[in-house]
């Protein structure tokens, strides 16, 4: 027959390690709840902000530039506008497309080339939509499908 101190002390392991595996679990939720504490505390400032930016009056909001398209930093050509209207990458690939090699028109794989970046998928489709962008707003053209020029050349 066993012991009662035998079976006391195999108890008390029993219990002791219960409580690790307690304390173990205590701590993950412990920094769960902080996380989602200050992620609850980001909205709600959030919140806040919106709700005071909302809260002036009209004349204090700033209006897009009337020759901006609303979400895009590229505005539409207008007469009189320079390249310096530009966001610096615009620019960048203006002057490339205004070069002797650009003046016959590029694919973007070869204005990537040209500015100096890896010629991979990712770079050149974010040359790509800045190149038809420009297309849009009127600061460049697209002579064929994938081919684009500065404006006042055609591309044969």
């Amino acid at each position: 027959m066993p012991s009662v101190l035998g079976l006391l002390e195999a108890r008390e392991k029993k219990v002791r390690e219960e409580v690790a595996r307690l304390r173990e679990e205590a701590e993950r939720v412990q920094a769960a709840l902080g996380g989602a504490e200050r992620a609850l505390q980001r909205l709600a400032d959030a919140r806040v902000t919106v709700a005071e930016v909302l809260a002036e009056p009209p004349s204090a909001v700033v209006e897009p530039v009337g020759s901006a398209v609303a979400g895009s930093a590229v505005p539409r050509r207008a007469e009189g506008m320079t390249a310096s209207a530009l966001p610096a990458d615009c620019r960048r690939i203006m002057s490339v497309l205004e070069s002797a090699a650009g003046r016959e028109g590029m694919r973007c794989r070869q204005l990537a080339a040209a500015l100096g970046l890896q010629a991979v998928p990712a770079k050149v489709e974010g040359l790509r939509s800045k190149a038809k962008r420009l297309v849009e707003r009127g600061w460049a053209l697209q002579t064929r499908p994938g081919v684009f020029t500065p404006l006042g050349t055609t591309a044969g």
